[in-house]
């Protein structure tokens, strides 16, 4: 079983790891390997070349097409559309490996040793990098030991929290986000395979749903129903509920609409949900605090000494400790900074951690 990394994780892994040394990542489809490894090598100056082993159907396709050499009279192949004529390092990212026919895998064993490929070596400084679907609703080839002997090899898993800030990153729409937010379990699909004709959830899948509604400030039925073509009806059922959901407290009524009724929301809203309004509070502030005029600044700050304060008085001492916890997470540093400048908030959260050594 390989080692399993995350998206952060692979990112530190790709640093430290030599040109020479070739990677295999095992996963999914749609959970984002291409979309980092292209991000990743574009960053550093290399062009990224993606070839689908699995589409190929002939070797020519990798190799490039063979022709008689006018000098010597031998055989020798044209270079393939996708090789780097310029010289300049490439970043090779061989996918479906796993589903390439036997001739095409032949030719992959010299590149993944050599660099070679027909007798051309790729430009110095060129990585290989590849991928093999997991699963078995893939159909695929048994990978022979000697090849995969020459990658270190990977099972990329990248957790939903990765997700949900690459979401956040390319404006992926907010309702979307909020909603894998609550409901990560509807991020992908995890269980047995089925009817590739019946549509199930993946990281791909929802930034689709996005570029769906984006445009439309209500889901009609027919919106649904095109929801559940990408992915699939129980999570678009979901998705619609949570829209409709109208007893959620937003983070902008927990910051500034705090009052005797809303108070008794709170109390009976579930852990679960008072968790997910604890980040949905931190992230608002982390959206809003470059643009917050003074007094702005000053009466969100107020609304969340009240929201602390509520949460203290009624002995919800487990959620109080989550919104410590997440002022210490990376994504909310403007809002953990905004937050620990007011000397109220200071004390309540040195109180409570005091409380908890004792």
């Amino acid at each position: 079983m390989p080692i399993r990394i995350n998206a952060r994780e692979l990112l530190e892994i790709l640093d430290h790891t030599p040109v020479s040394q070739n990677i295999l990542l095992v996963g999914r489809h749609g959970i984002g390997k291409s979309e980092i490894l292209t991000a990743y090598f574009s960053a550093r100056g290399l062009a990224v070349v993606a070839l689908f082993l699995g589409q190929m159907s002939d070797p020519g396709d990798l190799l490039g097409l063979p022709m008689k050499d006018a000098a010597g009279g031998h055989t020798v192949f044209m270079p393939p559309y996708w090789w780097p004529l310029d010289e300049r390092p490439v970043a090779l990212f061989l996918d479906e490996l796993n589903r390439a026919r036997p001739e095409i895998l032949q030719s992959v064993h010299d590149l993944a040793l050599n660099r070679t490929l027909a007798g051309r070596r790729l430009p110095e400084g060129s990585v290989v990098i590849s991928a093999v679907n997991a699963g078995e609703e893939y159909q695929v080839s048994d990978l022979d030991p000697a090849l995969a002997s020459r990658f270190n090899i990977y099972e990329f898993s990248p957790e939903v929290d990765e997700w949900i800030a690459w979401a956040r990153k390319h404006g992926v729409d907010r309702r979307v986000v909020d909603f894998i937010e609550k409901s990560g379990v509807h991020l992908e699909h995890a269980g047995e395979p089925g009817d590739p004709l019946d549509k199930a959830p993946d990281r791909r899948a929802w930034a689709r749903v996005s570029e769906l509604v984006h445009a439309h400030a209500a889901l009609t039925p027919t919106l649904v129903k095109a929801i559940a073509g990408i992915v699939g009806a129980p999570a678009a059922m979901a998705f619609h509920k949570f829209l409709g959901d109208e007893s959620r407290v937003s983070p902008e009524d927990a910051l500034l609409h705090l009052d005797e009724k809303l108070g008794l929301t709170l109390r009976a809203t579930s852990i679960q949900d008072l968790v997910y309004l604890n980040r949905q509070i931190l992230q608002y502030l982390e959206d809003h605090e470059s643009k917050l005029t003074p007094a702005r600044r000053k009466k969100l700050v107020a609304g969340a000494e009240r929201y602390l304060e509520h949460l203290r008085a009624g002995g919800q001492t487990e959620i109080v400790a989550d919104f410590i916890n997440q002022t210490e997470r990376e994504d909310f540093r403007r809002a953990s900074g905004l937050l620990l400048a007011s000397p109220a908030i200071m004390k309540a959260l040195g109180d409570f951690i005091e409380k908890v050594k004792l």
